[in-house]
């Protein structure tokens, strides 16, 4: 039995959020264009104003979760006396900003609350770490024992509101090209499901189009329809990140090349440079410098 295809997908390009600001905003806040991480922002209570560098803006009167996985430069603009209720967060995914995570999800996903059945339990949550709840017996303060993890606690439910939100707008069709729009699908998504899972075997279009139950060329069609690549452009792009995530934990490319289904690491080097522009060895420099950069100016 094939594992749940969007729990693969994300075990292999994983997400991961940081709470920055719960609670009220008043006036304009700026955030400036990120390559990496995309920007989460969750109206509570409004009214707030999205706008963008060109001018377009954006009312959101309701309860309402923003997200912008390949982020510009945006304000939100709240009522001076007023304020709102909001939660801010950056989500990073393994592969930067372009990845099969968020490739096919639009530059801004604007989902009203309403429309995301459940996730009132996790928002009160989030609620409760970030401003503390009654206190257990033997807690000393608010500043203490009930307040460990805190920040972990606000992360991981900012998590889980992303994944309630991929799977919304998978099963409401509010994806353009990409992997989430091929796992959308039921019978590309068997396809899909099966390449992550055995990204080393070797695979033919007859045998992606055989699990999918369709004819090579009705497979072949509806796969870049919906994925916006041919079969062995998607598989290749597969491997090459894969690879780059392994790569990024230390792994050596003679023991990554067969286990992303290359017969050598010269061959895995070719496919990078396709796919990259860039040898394995002057990608991961330039990647940890950004990553080393990202640090040394936030100060983390």
């Amino acid at each position: 039995m094939l594992p749940d295809p969007l729990s693969l997908l994300l075990q292999r390009f994983p997400l991961h959020a940081a709470v920055f600001h719960v609670g009220e905003i008043c006036g304009i806040h700026d955030f400036d264009r990120d390559d990496r991480r995309g920007h989460f922002h969750l109206i509570r209570q409004g009214p707030v104003t999205l706008a963008d560098a060109d001018g377009r803006r954006v009312r959101i009167d309701e309860p309402t979760l923003l997200f912008m996985p390949r982020p510009e430069f945006h304000r939100l603009v709240a009522n001076r006396r007023h304020g709102a209720d909001v939660v801010c967060a950056e989500v990073s995914v393994a592969g930067g900003g372009v990845n099969p995570v968020t490739d096919a999800l639009p530059a801004l996903v604007q989902v009203p609350l309403a429309e995301l059945g459940g996730i009132e339990p996790l928002l009160s949550s989030m609620q409760a770490e970030a401003f503390g709840g009654p206190q257990s017996p033997g807690a000393s303060s608010p500043t203490q024992a009930s307040a460990l993890g805190r920040q972990a606690a606000l992360d991981r439910l900012c998590e889980l509101v992303l994944i309630r939100l991929l799977r919304h707008c998978m099963a409401a069709g509010q994806l353009q090209p990409g992997t989430l729009a091929g796992l959308a699908d039921p019978r590309l998504g068997r396809a899909l499901a099966a390449v992550h899972a055995a990204p080393a075997r070797m695979w033919t279009l007859d045998a992606m189009a055989d699990i999918a139950g369709l004819s090579r060329a009705r497979f072949a069609l509806r796969f870049h329809a919906q994925v916006g690549q041919t079969p062995a452009e998607y598989l290749a792009r597969w491997r090459v990140g894969l690879a780059q995530g392994l790569l990024r934990a230390g792994r050596p490319l003679k023991a990554i090349a067969p286990e992303v289904g290359y017969g050598s690491s010269a061959a895995l080097t070719r496919a990078f440079q396709r796919h990259t522009g860039r040898a394995p060895t002057a990608w991961l420099r330039e990647t940890l410098d950004q990553i080393d950069a990202t640090h040394a100016h936030t100060g983390s």
